[in-house]
């Protein structure tokens, strides 16, 4: 697998133009997509602009964005994955723990990653094999290694469909778990920052029970680069089709992977 390094100039100038959008513009109108999920006006000026630029600059590659799905290159095993906007619900309140998130995937794994977060002054980088870095610099995931020491992040309840409830049962059981456990429980309500701040060490693992590409890929090549590990809920190394998406740094993976092993019971 190439790491095509070349692009990591056009990535991070695809997420600076979105931060300027953001930065910029204060949402208008807000859309239901579906049972509790949202999309703004801002959500659709970002991507637009995003797709219009990467078409420009890498016409031979896919991209899969959150609003608009796939387009461009149908056979191309190299796919640009975006999300214009992973936290659309507290952006949308003005809460400001929102990100840009943007991969270049090849095949089912990310090779190239840049996140920014427009309302918190800071962006991440990561290239296969090269590092993750914030700002700039370079990062590491924490070593803590007791449960009790852990601050732990877990995804937002899941709305609509037949899984829903199933989700959120095990959902539930692991956040009473791991509640009793832990330092801390976080749900902080965008996976590109759960994996962001894993791979800063901000926090030490997050448990997201679903795989949307557009929210994890990104955030899932920093937390590798940084020393951390990226699963599936069954402890197979974390892909493109995985179900879940579990963050964690190694000294808390074995303690980690059994309580949701216990949740999903």
């Amino acid at each position: 697998m190439a790491d095509h390094a070349e692009l990591m100039p056009i990535a991070s100038q695809a997420v600076s133009m979105a931060r300027k959008i953001i930065q910029q513009r204060a949402p208008v109108s807000v859309t239901a997509k579906g049972d509790r999920d949202m999309v703004t006006d801002v959500d659709l000026a970002v991507e637009d602009a995003v797709r219009d630029f990467l078409a420009r600059e890498t016409p031979d590659i896919r991209l899969v964005g959150e609003e608009h799905g796939d387009t461009g290159a149908p056979n191309s095993t190299l796919w640009w994955v975006l999300d214009p906007i992973d936290g659309t619900a507290n952006f949308a309140r003005g809460i400001p723990l929102s990100a840009v998130s943007l991969a270049l995937v090849d095949g089912t794994q990310a090779v190239l990653a840049a996140i920014d977060l427009p309302f918190m002054d800071t962006w991440y980088t990561a290239r296969a094999g090269g590092g993750a870095y914030a700002n700039g610099e370079p990062m590491r995931c924490s070593a803590v290694t007791e449960l009790s020491d852990a601050v732990v992040s877990i995804g937002d309840f899941a709305v609509g469909g037949g899984e829903a409830a199933e989700k959120n049962r095990v959902r539930l059981a692991l956040l009473a778990d791991l509640g009793a456990r832990v330092q801390r429980v976080r749900m902080i309500g965008t996976a590109a920052v759960d994996l962001a701040w894993v791979a800063q060490g901000r926090l030490d693992a997050t448990v997201n029970l679903s795989n949307k590409p557009w929210d994890t890929m990104a955030g899932v090549l920093l937390v590798r680069e940084a020393g951390g590990l990226v699963l599936d809920y069954d402890g197979s190394s974390h892909t493109s089709e995985s179900v879940n998406t579990v963050a964690v740094t190694a000294g808390l993976r074995d303690v980690i992977m059994d309580r949701l092993g216990r949740a999903r019971l």
